[in-house]
């Protein structure tokens, strides 16, 4: 059969790139696989984005690694979100057994053990791993937004309590120091700071403060603070030249989605503001892989999803690919999808109405196809995925129903001592393990309080004292005269007088001696 009337050839033959290229699996046509038919992707191509769905426990975490070990012996960083906490193995050379050779000899792969080169992070040094930590200014009002669950008003304000603390020099390092510039606002002396543009009302303060609250007790105040993580550092190859693998460790908080899937937001829009412009190039500088992806749009503001909106569409000048994980398409804004040139879609389940609704919602987004597309999705076995991907010029691939390779390395977590081993040892470890607290909006507001709650002392203590002074003179004046003295009385007689002008005379000493008891001068 020629290849123009053989679909199968048709499909592989969009795959026959001439670059470098990562190795995805071998084709599946009409329930065959095809070992002499293999799916690829360009190495230039990962920088235009793409999505990994897929329903539970169909391969998804295994797609990544497979994936993100190749990337890292092409010499691309990677970077990888590990929520369940089953990723850590990438570490590691995976292990031997009949499931691998089996799979390894249904898609023609030369399956040989290899760990990558890895480093492993945790937020805030919660679980195992080198301490990840934002600084509140760098997380900024928009974010910070969208973890505290605030509506437009509220996040607006927030915008305007970032604004006043910048113009004012107050660092807003911790949540202690947020905290402490909104309660200041509030305050009789800090009314007068914003009445210009707006004002912070006392209502919308109460419930940023009440946000803040119930965040600090999920454990959050942990992420913010100093040293702040230099997202750089995943941009780090190993002194052999492979990319260096940035393990995320999750399973510490799982179970505070919202925060997580915030922070990751955080990490890419920040490498965003860093790297400089790029183009198009050979290779990428960092492939970003954000698992659960639906959790990160999931109540977003408008202004949340635009900023994730312009990150992903213009992060790719600067080099950066980014795969978002998710169940299916439809977790993720069209405007985002549409960003998503590379597409690995495992199976999917229809045992609900809802189910088939976002299954037709999915055929909806790839490619016309000699599949029946509906069937294949429900019909996929673990490990398998439909694949369209974005050619060496830019066009999108025919879609191929694929079997996947098997990863080289470890197929699940190593061993917590390894794991704890391996973080501590790090060159990474001493330079973010130890958080700093040095002096920023806190401590500066605190001085200032307890400066002015001394001098309003002083002055009420300066003021207490002249009344009682005053009060003082005032009875000092008020107060009868007292009865004149014995003494008093006599010398203002007119006897007294009388004797003092006499006093001169002999008779009159004598008198006087008798009067003040003197003894007589003896002869």
């Amino acid at each position: 059969m020629s290849q123009s009337t053989d679909p199968a050839g048709q499909i592989a033959a969009g795959y026959a790139f001439t670059g470098p290229a990562l190795d995805l699996g071998a084709l599946l046509w009409e329930g065959t696989c095809l070992p002499d038919r293999q799916i690829r992707i360009p190495l230039s191509m990962l920088n235009r984005h793409g999505l990994v769905a897929g329903a539970t426990g169909t391969g998804k975490t295994k797609t990544l690694q497979l994936i993100a070990e190749q990337l890292s012996a092409a010499g691309v960083p990677v970077f990888l979100a590990d929520i369940k906490g089953d990723v850590s193995g990438i570490s590691a050379p995976g292990t031997e057994n009949d499931r691998v050779r089996e799979r390894a000899a249904d898609v023609a792969q030369d399956w040989q053990p290899a760990g990558c080169p890895a480093e492993f992070y945790a937020l805030g040094g919660i679980g195992a791993g080198i301490p990840l930590r934002a600084t509140v200014t760098a997380f900024g009002p928009v974010l910070l937004s969208k973890v505290l669950r605030l509506n437009q008003t509220q996040e607006q304000s927030l915008g305007l309590i970032f604004h006043y603390a910048d113009s004012k020099g107050l660092e807003l390092i911790d949540l202690k120091d947020l905290r402490a510039v909104v309660a200041f606002l509030v305050s009789d002396q800090g009314k007068p700071e914003l009445k210009g543009i707006g004002g912070l009302s006392t209502v919308t303060a109460g419930v940023i403060l009440r946000a803040l609250t119930a965040f600090e007790q999920q454990g959050a105040s942990e992420f913010f603070g100093e040293p702040e993580f230099d997202t750089s550092e995943f941009l780090r190859t190993s002194a052999d030249g492979r990319g260096v693998v940035s393990v995320l460790e999750l399973p510490a908080v799982q179970d505070k989605p919202q925060l997580f899937s915030t922070f990751l937001m955080w990490l890419l829009a920040d490498l965003y503001a860093d790297l400089p412009e790029v183009g198009d190039v050979e290779r990428p500088k960092l492939v970003f892989f954000f698992d659960e992806a639906h959790l990160l749009f999931n109540g977003a503001s408008k202004a949340f999803l635009d900023s994730i909106t312009q990150t992903v569409r213009l992060i790719r000048s600067k080099g950066i690919g980014v795969f978002f994980v998710t169940q299916t398409p439809k977790d993720v804004p069209a405007d985002v999808l549409a960003q998503l040139g590379n597409r690995v879609q495992h199976a999917l389940r229809a045992f609900t109405p809802d189910d088939a609704k976002a299954l037709k919602a999915t055929v909806k987004t790839f490619p016309r196809s000699p599949y029946d597309l509906e069937e294949l999705l429900t019909g996929l076995g673990t490990g398998e995925a439909v694949i369209t991907v974005l050619s060496e010029n830019g066009a999108p691939t025919p879609v191929a129903a694929t079997r996947l390779r098997a990863p080289q390395s470890l197929m699940g977590p190593v061993d917590p001592a390894d794991l704890d081993r391996a973080v501590k040892s790090s060159l990474l470890y001493s330079r973010y393990a130890e958080p700093v607290d040095r002096e920023s909006a806190y401590e500066k507001i605190s001085a200032e309080q307890a400066a002015a709650e001394a001098a309003a002392e002083e002055a009420a203590a300066a003021a207490e004292a002249e009344k009682q002074a005053k009060e003082a003179a005032k009875a000092a004046r008020s107060a009868p005269k007292p009865e004149p003295s014995l003494a008093q009385q006599v010398v203002g007689s007119g006897l007294f007088r009388s004797l003092a002008r006499s006093v001169g005379t002999q008779l009159g000493r004598e008198i006087s001696r008798s009067l003040f008891g003197t003894a007589k001068r003896r002869r």
